[in-house]
């Protein structure tokens, strides 16, 4: 995997892009980004492996569905938030990036509305094109997650073995969003980690 290629794609494609080699010196750098602020998570293993929550709340207004009482209230009130932060289920290696949402916070997070999106995540999320990525992200990363939180989806329930493209009503993969380039008039940096992080 050529990461400085990967990072050129990602610039080409219009984004601000920062490369680190451990997910700590990732979250430090967030630290210093965001602050004094209203910032909001998308809903993200990743951040959450990385401690984010706990040291941008220390001096920002976090919105995280993960510590918030209820789910679709703390997404919701995180909507007007000045920053969001997420994760992606895939990136390929010419630049472009995937989410697969089953509420859709995520996804409508990264569109529109906030004054700056991060998009962070480690080098196991990248593929070589986008056919591999959406593969992966419907046959790995989505049947993990739903195993994961319990859910009783087919995939869930034969061991996160595939996508069986369910009607579950846990169904998790509702909607495919793909970046294929930054949106417009909308601020967005890539962070990439060089480590394995979430699913």
């Amino acid at each position: 995997m050529d990461i400085k290629k990967i990072v050129n794609a990602f610039k080409k494609n219009n984004y601000q892009v920062s490369y680190f080699e451990t997910a700590a010196a990732a979250a430090d750098y967030l630290d210093h980004e965001i602050n004094q602020t209203t910032v909001a998570f998308g809903d993200s293993q990743t951040l959450l492996s990385m401690g984010l929550y706990e040291k941008l709340s220390a001096h920002n207004m976090v919105y995280d569905p993960k510590h918030g009482e209820d789910f679709f209230k703390t997404a919701r009130d995180g909507m007007q938030a000045e920053f969001f932060v997420t994760s992606v289920n895939g990136a390929t290696e010419d630049g472009i990036l995937v989410n697969l949402d089953g509420t859709g916070n995520r996804v409508a997070g990264s569109l529109y509305g906030h004054r700056k999106v991060y998009l962070v995540f480690g080098t196991n999320k990248i593929e070589p094109n986008l056919e591999k990525t959406i593969w992966r992200v419907r046959n790995v990363a989505a049947p993990k997650n739903a195993l994961r939180k319990g859910l009783k989806t087919p995939c869930a329930l034969n061991g996160a073995d595939k996508c069986h493209d369910c009607s579950s009503p846990d169904r998790i993969c509702n909607g495919l969003m793909i970046h294929y380039k930054k949106m417009r008039h909308e601020e967005m940096e890539v962070v990439i980690i060089d480590q394995p992080l979430g699913l």
